[in-house]
């Protein structure tokens, strides 16, 4: 956050107008010009143009802009908060935003922080050039990804574009009330990490306090279990009936949408399929950057699968860390057993298909998760599986540190 969006929100102002001119004075705009009514991006770019209304001093568009968007959405406490600002501003300078008196301080700054999360989030959008780093590869069933940013409270969603994430849609969101990067049950943090829905749970199981419907994610999954973190009941979910949106850091860790944003979502969830990326901070590359990791990591992973296939057990065993683990091996117990099974083949053919490449974010080693379907022939044996592995970059060259059935 800014200094000057922090000052916003918090410094005596003689009027609301002041407030607005320090908003646009800290950055570019993402609308390119002012429309009426609710853009496709919900009431954030009402809101944008709303704050830009007040520093030109245009309240009674203002006004009409907060009016509209309270009849869109009537438990919209932020933009009540506008309206009344506004108001007041027609009978006497206004001190600060929010102005209302004997409001409680805590509700205060849970709308600011709300108003600064939501005009960040907007403003700082990506470029149509720009993709999130960790969208390296999706296989062809994954019809569309989901990145979350803790850091911006925002949620994007992208398209599967024949491998090529393309950008859909973005929503506000609240997270954990201590924040991102979990480790540990009951510490109200939101994950950091790769991860997928794994059920849809319908509004008859749940309380009203969760909304129309919620998504469990497979918190923790095989790379949190390895890094000692543990938790359950972390859900992508809405909020009760007689609320719009949560403050940014409201949650026990969940994910949280409007009701109307999650209902949104939902129609492009698939479930066990969709990718759902938790990042405190969103790594963006350029197209061409992104394509350069992309075919390194691809080249990476067709190397362990010829040196596989090439029956020379050192060359496929160099592929894999020295700390590499199964759920039940370590790396000595996998290297003596490849040693043994390869003895006994005359051949070996293994092709790879619908092959995912997600990059973990927030990891302080460079990290993937890679995921295929593995069709194994050999002289004696020849099986199909579904296969997980996480490779680690050690010294330079990508490494297999985990693998098993996905």
């Amino acid at each position: 956050m800014t200094r000057t969006l922090k000052h916003l929100f918090s410094s005596k102002l003689h009027r609301i107008a002041a407030c607005a001119a320090l908003i646009v004075s800290s950055a570019a705009w993402a609308p390119t010009g002012l429309y009426a009514g609710v853009s496709d991006a919900g009431p954030d770019a009402t809101i944008t143009l709303i704050i830009r209304d007040i520093e030109q001093n245009k309240l009674d568009v203002a006004l009409a802009r907060t009016e509209n968007l309270l009849g869109l959405y009537p438990n919209f406490r932020l933009a009540h908060l506008i309206r009344g600002d506004l108001l007041l501003a027609r009978t006497q300078p206004l001190a600060t935003f929010g102005n209302a008196s004997g409001a409680p301080a805590d509700k205060l700054r849970d709308l600011r922080e709300e108003a600064i999360a939501r005009l960040q989030g907007y403003r700082n959008r990506p470029a149509q050039n720009q993709v999130p780093r960790y969208l390296l590869q999706m296989r062809e069933d994954q019809n569309h990804a989901v990145v979350v940013d803790t850091k911006q409270s925002r949620l994007y969603l992208y398209r599967n574009e024949k491998g090529r994430p393309v950008f859909v849609a973005d929503w506000y969101i609240s997270q954990g009330k201590a924040g991102a990067e979990k480790q540990r049950e009951g510490d109200n943090k939101t994950p950091v990490g790769l991860y997928q829905v794994t059920s849809v749970m319908p509004p008859e199981k749940l309380t009203d306090f969760y909304g129309k419907r919620a998504f469990p994610l497979n918190y923790p999954n095989e790379w949190d279990k390895m890094q000692g973190r543990n938790g359950h009941g972390i859900w992508l979910h809405g909020v009760p009936r007689d609320t719009f949106a949560r403050p940014p850091k409201a949650s026990e860790g969940c994910v949280v949408l409007a009701n109307q944003d999650l209902d949104a979502l939902s129609t492009y969830l698939q479930i066990g399929v969709t990718p759902v990326i938790i990042s405190n901070g969103i790594e963006w590359l350029s197209l061409d950057d992104w394509q350069n990791e992309r075919s390194a990591l691809n080249q990476a992973i067709d190397d362990w699968r010829r040196d596989w296939e090439s029956r020379d057990v050192s060359r496929y065993l160099s592929h894999y860390s020295t700390r590499f683990k199964t759920n039940d091996q370590d790396f000595e117990a996998w290297a003596r057993q490849k040693r043994e099974v390869t003895a006994g083949k005359t051949w070996v053919k293994v092709e790879l298909r619908n092959l995912s490449v997600l990059r973990n974010p927030g990891s302080q080693d460079e990290m993937v998760m890679v995921s295929f379907e593995q069709e194994y022939r050999s002289s004696n044996l020849n099986n199909v599986a579904k296969k997980r592995q996480y490779w680690r970059k050690e010294n330079g060259r990508w490494k297999i540190i985990y693998e098993g059935v996905a």
